[in-house]
């Protein structure tokens, strides 16, 4: 049988998570988050992820650091990050972008780093 499950979710209403992002919708295996207007800032942390994003910038600027190479993230932009990838983001300019996360990077505690 297949799955009819139909989602629709309202940015303005969404869930947050605790980085910022706002979490859309979500299927079994992909899932769509929200980063709205997020303040530039420095640096964060380098982080490998247990899931594969892709992005598109709405506005603002941001740089990717990714497998110690520089991506600046410009509206119009996409990128992706692969699964285990190192990387971090720097935003340089009130930043709006939409990701998609496989799998859904809210489910099973994805969206935390391992503890050491």
């Amino acid at each position: 049988m297949a799955d009819k499950t139909v989602v629709k979710v309202d940015a303005t209403h969404a869930p947050k998570g605790p980085e910022g992002q706002h979490y859309l919708a979500a299927g079994r295996s992909l899932s769509m988050r929200l980063w709205r207007n997020e303040a530039p800032d420095a640096a964060k942390p380098p982080v490998r992820r247990a899931y594969e994003t892709v992005g598109f910038v709405i506005a603002g600027r941001a740089e990717l650091s990714i497998e110690g190479q520089m991506i600046r993230l410009e509206p119009g932009e996409s990128w992706i990050v692969p699964k285990g990838a190192e990387h971090s983001y720097r935003i340089l300019e009130a930043f709006t972008a939409v990701e998609a996360t496989h799998p859904p990077a809210e489910v099973h505690g994805r969206d935390h780093p391992p503890a050491a």
